[in-house]
């Protein structure tokens, strides 16, 4: 006889209560209750049930920002090189142009060329989204940068020309406007930093195929991805592709936390790790691209680089934070305000400067004409100055270098000569000859040709007065010095560490 018991989930025994409840309910229904009212009042529980297990999904909020999501498609000008494809007695296609008509089919069209294709033009497509009402619309940079010709698409397939009202490389930014005959769907920047593992919803164009939402975590703030001196992203995991450059990533209320921009992958497509310009530095930025086309910002005119552990211990510094000055420059807000190279600027206006790029975007985002009083440490003091916001030149940005991350020793296999004695060196400094390759100086970064400038704060003019520095403070406790250095044309400083060699 067959039982008709179900095995248990584990694999090692039965489950009696699956049988006594298939059996109430084959009894219930055999005397003639109708199942209807039999599930009917079963629905409550049940449905309480599935409410507590379902998740709360995306869908509401989704539904709210889509149709401001936009794609952006742009023309940048003909292949001259091309000709066609199809040329007689070719009535077919190869696999790759199949492949390469299938792709098309879905927005994307590829620029490579092989010999035989007909002229074409070369098109790039990205995402953006409305902020206005009226039309206008944030993008990235490098969607519309060389672009003749700019259309977008909503996502109930309207399709307007666009106008390039002003763009900004540094920040990958642009602003774009459309005539439409309605108002259009919009969406609005979030107020609030984005923490680390809150929910972020991405919606753009990949690859070309239309509206698309992908959903993840805020996975980091602050990244700095060597993409410019105002490096300030935000990285998360929603999948991000090749198309979605310029769309918006929303927090769970559907505002606009950051704008998409670069990804980091080995093969091209999503593997979890984007990155977006945050919502603070893209309201800035469009702000001021509505206004007047461009962006303004403000400048002090110093090279720094960033205070390593070395350098904060050289300096009597308690923590290694702040932005070293390097070097003023000449007739620069900074050196008209009296800031000297060593000073380390800790704060502006009272908020705390970490690093150089935080000094870098402090002072950007600080209108032309304005006063600051910058923080700073001199020679172990703390002191305060005040001085006049400019105008940063064309061409010029802010050096936020990488500094010296290493140090030297008192024997760095160096072969040094009075600047004086080497032609063109100038009569400042002690210019470095040679570097023995064996030698631990060439792994901190000196070069033929560098010039020292100055030795725990000391000007020296020979090398032994570069011996002397050294000594002198290594006999005075010091566990590592300050060199100023010269090298192609900027001025750096390295910290030598003293207890080694």
């Amino acid at each position: 006889m067959t039982s008709s018991r179900a095995p248990h989930a584990n694999g090692r025994g039965y489950a009696p209560t699956l049988l006594s409840s298939t059996a109430a309910i084959a009894i219930l229904l055999a005397v003639g209750t109708p199942p209807d009212r039999f599930f009917a009042g079963m629905q409550p529980a049940a449905a309480q049930a599935a409410e507590t297990q379902r998740p709360a999904g995306f869908a509401d909020l989704v539904a709210r920002v889509k149709p401001a999501v936009i794609s952006v498609r742009v023309k940048m000008g003909e292949d001259e090189n091309a000709e066609s494809s199809n040329g007689p007695g070719r009535s077919r296609l190869t696999p790759d142009e199949r492949l390469e008509k299938f792709f098309q089919q879905f927005g994307f069209d590829g620029t490579r060329t092989r010999p035989g294709h007909r002229r074409r033009m070369i098109t790039g497509e990205g995402s953006g989204f409305f902020i206005s009402a009226d039309g206008y619309a944030v993008t990235n940079y490098h969607v519309v940068d060389h672009a003749n010709s700019v259309r977008v698409t909503t996502d109930d397939g309207t399709a307007y020309d666009a106008q390039v009202i002003g763009k900004d490389q540094k920040t990958d930014l642009a602003l774009i406007k459309v005539d439409p005959n309605k108002e259009v769907a919009f969406v609005q920047f979030s107020d609030q930093p984005a923490r680390i593992g809150d929910w972020v919803v991405a919606v753009g164009n990949p690859f070309g195929l239309g509206g698309t939402v992908t959903a993840g975590i805020v996975s980091a703030t602050g990244r700095d991805i060597g993409a410019g001196p105002y490096d300030d992203f935000i990285q998360i995991d929603a999948p991000i592709n090749k198309g979605n450059s310029g769309g918006p990533a929303f927090d769970a209320n559907g505002r606009v936390i950051a704008v998409n921009t670069a990804i980091y992958s080995p093969s091209g497509g999503s593997v979890g790790i984007g990155f977006g310009i945050p919502a603070a530095t893209a309201k800035n930025v469009v702000m001021q691209l509505k206004d007047k086309g461009h962006v303004t910002r403000g400048w002090i005119g110093i090279e720094i680089q960033p205070v390593t552990p070395a350098i904060a211990d050289s300096l009597g510094l308690k923590h290694a934070e702040g932005a070293l000055v390097a070097e003023p420059q000449t007739d620069s807000p900074a050196a008209k305000a009296g800031i000297k190279s060593g000073d380390v600027i800790t704060s502006v206006d009272g908020a705390p400067v970490k690093n150089p790029r935080t000094l870098a975007r402090q002072v950007s985002a600080v209108p032309p004409g304005t006063s600051l009083n910058l923080s700073i440490m001199r020679d172990g003091k703390p002191k305060t100055v005040t001085l006049t916001i400019g105008t940063i030149p064309d061409q010029q940005q802010p050096r936020a270098g990488s500094g010296d991350e290493h140090g030297g020793t008192p024997r760095l296999g160096l072969s040094l000569a009075p600047a004086r004695e080497v032609a063109g060196a100038g009569d400042n400094g002690v210019v470095v000859t040679d570097v023995d390759p064996d030698g631990p100086a060439q792994q901190y970064g000196f070069q033929a040709g560098d010039t020292i400038l100055a030795v725990a704060g000391k000007s020296v003019t020979k090398p032994s007065d570069v011996r002397q520095a050294l000594a002198d403070s290594k006999a005075h406790g010091k566990h590592t010095v300050m060199m100023r250095v010269k090298s192609d044309g900027r001025v750096r400083f390295v910290a030598v560490p003293l207890d080694q060699g």
